[in-house]
């Protein structure tokens, strides 16, 4: 599993669902049920940013979940910018040295742990984007492989703390995909 090089493959892809998501749709529903699609691009956005902080080992700055980006003026590029920038900023050797935090917790989590929830974000997250909108998600395959391998280490620990639903069982010849999202507690054939 190569995380660091798929770092910027899952960053892009999930900006150009993001830059193709229609401003009419902001409201509608994703497979998360909490969230509709402008709090699911604010949640990324806020979570990129972090991400950057994460591998430099800097406090988290800004506002905290919450915030609506979305109402500001050039959101789209600021995610753009920052999803390039925190997926850059995990290139360097020395950001997966130790531990990280996402959230400012001083004990943090192992760097490479944390790199792989901010994989996760672009990848899940992404994907949840591109069905709530009618988009085709398009991710690298190897981007996906990536996302299978730490997924399958950290499904049962998510599940536990309520991060993933109930796994939604996929058949194993389904595409790779598929089985992630299912592995997540996501319906791989989820419509709004």
């Amino acid at each position: 599993m190569d995380i660091r090089n798929q770092m910027l493959p899952a960053a892009t892809a999930a900006v150009r669902i993001v830059r193709q998501v229609p401003e009419d749709l902001m409201d509608a529903p994703t497979p998360c049920p909490d969230w509709d699609v402008r709090a699911l691009i604010n949640h990324l956005i806020l979570w990129t940013g972090r991400g950057e902080t994460a591998a430099r080992k800097l406090p988290p700055d800004g506002p905290d979940e919450g915030h609506d980006y979305t109402a500001e003026p050039g959101w789209a590029d600021r995610f753009e910018d920052q999803a390039r920038s925190a997926a850059e900023a995990w290139q360097d050797p020395a950001a997966w040295e130790g531990n990280t935090s996402l959230t400012g917790n001083k004990d943090g989590m192992p760097a490479e742990f944390v790199a792989g929830i901010l994989h996760g974000e672009c990848v899940l997250h992404g994907w949840d984007l591109a069905v709530a909108t009618g988009q085709h998600p398009a991710f690298p395959p190897e981007t996906v492989r990536t996302a299978w391998e730490l997924t399958l280490g950290t499904a049962k620990m998510a599940r536990e703390y309520k991060l993933f639903g109930e796994e939604v069982p996929v058949p194993e010849d389904a595409p790779l995909l598929d089985r992630l999202v299912g592995l997540t507690g996501r319906d791989p054939h989820w419509k709004p």
